[in-house]
């Protein structure tokens, strides 16, 4: 894309009905969580703001809820509903403390003996260094539950007949690394364990429950492209941004967005897209990064920050992966830019609170810029509209570096 940044749609530029689809990361917990969140933060960045935001559960749904916007004299409403994915999440975590470990050699190996590893440094050194954090963890878990086992042996061995106390050792062994497994609600070490183990597992290409469930997500944003909504967008965060990128592909692909239907916007947050398009076998996600590049049926926001060390931030997700084409055009890439839109009181909060920082996307700015989470879900104004002739941020990073560019059709 190039610094004009991408030119304002047709579509109508007022959004009086909007339907809002987002697309979690790896999370296991339920949609309402998310809810409570937007409660919460909407009713903060509207007094912030100087608008008003209502939220109230949506009648008959489980995953969603409605927002009312109210924006001056504007009003817009918008139904915000959850492709909901936690159940296959879950069901990824089930593993046993040895199949975890497993994973954990199995993921490390495809991202090292591939080369995607060294690719990845070449980015961003955050999101590789959350990715090396699980590995140290367990590995260091690892380590002192067989220290402790082994001085605990060797001091039984001396009470004992020689060997015996070695026996007795490992019992404890067994008792602190189950320990361990539940304190990872605070330690984290084994859920994003899971999570790069489940995103890596096939080295790129999607389980097929996933790929079930991206064509149930299909049929359920159809509906929406067919009703009287001014706006159909779609949000992604996390490991949502590329579920998110591929839905996307499929609904235009499939000829489902309708020529005189509602604005379709995509609003990518804390992307970290290339954990798995620099996979060898992400053939299907490289191809509907390029596919969705050059598109006049969509309108393409990418937003991160560099204080966010959990995303590849400011990467261009198309262009890094090494697909972007001549004609390219989206993602519109630009910067969350924290520590301008947080006052310094907000960021010292929020230091070492590293997950927390990669939900602010979602969250209230004190000190908001042009990126608003609340106006552009519940505002009276299109995604195309609110960043019509916006410019991309001057630091992105949109140089060729994946080693793998192979595309399935």
């Amino acid at each position: 894309m190039d610094d004009t940044g991408p030119v304002a749609s047709a579509l109508p530029r007022k959004v009086t009905k909007r339907w809002v689809f987002y697309v979690p990361g790896y999370d296991p917990l339920p949609p309402r969580r998310y809810r409570e969140l937007y409660r919460t933060e909407s009713a903060k960045q509207a007094e912030i703001s100087g608008y008003e935001i209502e939220t109230k559960p949506a009648k008959g749904d489980r995953y969603g809820w409605m927002a009312r916007g109210t924006f001056d004299e504007d009003v817009s409403v918008a139904k915000v509903e959850v492709l909901y994915w936690a159940d296959l999440v879950r069901n990824s975590m089930q593993s046993t403390v040895v199949e975890t470990y497993l994973a954990l050699v199995r993921t490390a190996w495809i991202y090292i003996s591939t080369g995607t590893l060294g690719r990845l440094m070449m980015l961003r050194r955050g999101p590789v260094i959350a990715a090396l954090y699980p590995v140290m963890m367990l590995l260091l878990q690892l380590f002192v539950a067989i220290a402790v086992a082994r001085t605990a042996g060797g001091l039984l061995s001396g009470l004992t007949a020689p060997g015996v106390g070695w026996i007795l050792g490992l019992p404890l062994f067994v008792l602190i690394m189950r320990a361990c497994r539940k304190l990872d609600h605070k330690l984290f070490a084994y859920y994003l364990m899971h999570d790069y183990a489940y995103s890596a597992g096939l080295r790129g290409r999607y389980p097929e429950e996933l790929e079930t469930r991206l064509s149930e997500f299909e049929d359920v944003v159809t509906k929406a492209l067919g009703s009287d909504a001014d706006e159909v967008l779609i949000v992604g965060h996390s490991s949502g941004a590329h579920l998110a990128v591929s839905l996307v592909a499929d609904l235009v692909r499939s000829g489902r967005v309708p020529a005189n239907g509602p604005a379709l916007g995509l609003l990518t947050l804390g992307h970290v897209i290339p954990m798995i398009s620099f996979l060898p076998d992400a053939g299907r996600l490289r191809h509907d990064l390029m596919y969705l590049s050059d598109r006049d049926e969509i309108t393409w926001v990418d937003v991160t920050a560099p204080g966010d060390g959990c995303s590849f931030a400011l990467c261009d997700p198309v262009a890094v992966t090494g697909v972007g084409e001549k004609t390219k055009r989206w993602p519109l890439v630009f910067s969350a830019a924290f520590t301008q839109t947080l006052s310094p009181e907000a960021l010292s909060k929020l230091k070492h609170r590293y997950f927390r920082l990669h939900f602010q996307y979602l969250c209230a700015f004190d000190q908001p810029k042009d990126y608003d989470y609340f106006a552009i879900t519940a505002g009276p104004v299109t995604l195309s509209h609110r960043y019509a002739g916006r410019k991309p941020s001057v630091n992105r990073i949109d140089i060729p570096v994946s080693k793998y560019r192979s595309i399935a059709a």
